[in-house]
């Protein structure tokens, strides 16, 4: 299963990648939210460390909307998803390949959100770099989970796009609240209180999410009732 969902991971990379577009246009609409929230600020006026880290994670999360929009996508213009179902490999191969295509384009997509938030938000990179990295995996790959369960939602249709943002957000606010309060620390210094509530928040969405999809993704993507 996971040498298929590699494969599958890795076709979806390289067509999104050599196409562009998908990636690009989550970039610019992250960007453009940070940018934005730039603008409200006087000049020579800080942003705090929790708004910012706010704003990073919105950015990284209408990202995530786009991203995974992409992926699940490329089946559906050519009928690919119905020889996916067809193949000897499990379907939760596809859930897997599909979190971890998700997974590099977001880390990609962070990787150019970060220098932005430092650089257009006022802020510095702490010495507590090391917990804003672990926490960043634990949250992305929550993000990731969800994303790639509730994507195949999008399949088929052009009007099933808006279901993945409209389910998506709700679930999504616990793990995101502990990103903000925990990224807060990446650029502050200070450890917030409550932080090993916040990170068993962290562990629990990515559980509860990761058993889920190896549970209910072949039902959402056959689209059996």
């Amino acid at each position: 299963m996971l040498k298929a969902a590699v494969s599958i991971a890795a076709k979806d990379l390289k067509l999104v990648l050599a196409r562009g577009t998908g990636l690009i246009q989550a970039l610019l609409l992250g960007l453009l939210l940070i940018f934005v929230f730039s603008l409200s600020q006087q000049i020579g006026e800080k942003m705090s460390a929790q708004a910012a880290a706010a704003i990073f994670w919105l950015a990284s999360v209408f990202c995530q909307v786009l991203v995974f929009n992409t992926l699940f996508s490329l089946e559906e213009q050519n009928g690919a998803r119905f020889g996916l179902l067809l193949s000897p490999a499990p379907v939760q191969a596809v859930w897997i390949g599909k979190a971890l295509g998700g997974f590099v384009l977001l880390l990609c997509a962070q990787a150019v959100f970060l220098p932005a938030t430092i650089v257009f938000l006022g802020q510095s990179v702490s010495h507590l770099w090391h917990i804003g990295l672990a926490m960043l995996i634990a949250i992305d790959l929550g993000l990731i989970l969800l994303g790639a369960l509730l994507g195949a939602l999008s399949q088929g249709q052009a009007a099933k796009e808006s279901l993945l943002s409209i389910i998506l957000f709700p679930l999504l606010i616990p793990i995101l609240l502990a990103g903000v309060r925990i990224g807060s620390a990446t650029f502050s210094g200070i450890i917030p209180e409550g932080f090993g509530d916040w990170l068993g928040i962290a562990c629990a969405f990515d559980a509860l999410f990761g058993a889920a999809g190896l549970l209910l993704f072949g039902f959402i993507y056959s689209g059996e009732e």
